[in-house]
């Protein structure tokens, strides 16, 4: 009788045991294992409320970050302070989408303050001082360029930028109008996607060469102008989320009002950052969802 308890007994230290192994196994964070969190499998999305600009910033589920563009001034820095954490000085990648000042100003004090694993650029020659001190700043430093050129695409943790322009060459070239060699790509991540516009405006180019523009998330193009933003390239991209990065009371007129029109016809939800403040979306393999 009394090895028969004793067995018992051992038997069940032994399921204990066990089931305090795969709890273990089970817990986030666990070091063996095997289950993630949700929150590992999130990319995130921030479109700054920098004034009259654009700025965003994507965070990888692993942590990796893309900045798109420095807006107007370094109010940027002060974003950056307020997503990241106050030791981590490194971006994977700054893009520059065209070398105006409401988008490169701002580059200029993030440069000067981060450390940068790649500078994304087209190298269109222009001659105002911020874009100049961008240049500079990246020669000093020694940070390294990918010149964007034609279509490609970029692969970063399971997130893949499908450039879609520009379709040639600008890399030391003068241009009438900066705004057509804005820098356009499509983020794709599982079925999540967000097109960057930029402030490009023939967008009868991207619908000749573009096979699917369709995308969840549009950062309107040139901060919702009528130069941009025509209804056919709005259909082509049918948005759930339409973001338009403008200034409060700005002196352009931005947004049109055709522009406002065109995406409330295509049932899309509006999202100004001068109405709204920072706009931002979580990300999974299944699609994007707008952030509280």
């Amino acid at each position: 009788m009394k090895n028969k308890v004793l067995k018992l007994l051992a038997v069940a230290i032994l399921f204990l045991a066990l089931i305090g192994f795969d709890f273990y196994q089970h817990q986030p964070g666990s070091v063996q294992g095997v289950f993630q969190p949700d929150t590992a499998t999130i990319l995130k999305l921030n479109f700054f409320d920098i004034g009259q600009g654009d700025s965003a910033l994507i965070t990888t589920p692993s942590g990796k970050k893309i900045l798109v563009d420095g807006g107007p001034n370094r109010l940027v820095v002060n974003k950056l302070d307020e997503n990241l954490s106050l030791i981590d000085r490194h971006l994977d990648y700054v893009l520059l989408t065209h070398p105006h000042a409401d988008h490169v100003a701002g580059l200029t004090e993030v440069l000067r303050l981060y450390d940068i694993g790649q500078v994304i650029m087209t190298g269109a020659i222009h001659t105002a001082p911020d874009y100049l001190d961008f240049l500079n700043l990246i020669k000093e430093k020694s940070i390294p360029a990918l010149i964007i050129e034609s279509p490609q695409e970029l692969e970063v943790d399971g997130t893949t930028l499908k450039f879609l322009a520009p379709l040639k060459s600008f890399s030391n070239q003068r241009l009438e109008n900066l705004n057509n060699s804005s820098i356009v790509f499509k983020l794709v991540y599982g079925s999540s996607t967000a097109l960057f516009t930029g402030d490009y405006e023939q967008e009868e180019q991207l619908l000749k060469n573009s096979t699917d523009l369709s995308s969840q998330i549009l950062k309107v193009g040139h901060h919702g102008s009528t130069n941009a933003n025509d209804e056919a390239f709005l259909q082509a991209v049918r948005p759930q989320y339409a973001v338009i990065s403008v200034g409060k009371n700005n002196s352009f007129g931005h947004p049109h009002y055709r522009t406002i029109y065109y995406l409330k016809q295509l049932g899309a939800e509006i999202l100004r950052t001068d109405e709204s403040g920072d706009v931002s979306f979580n990300c999974n393999l299944a699609g994007c969802q707008k952030a509280d």
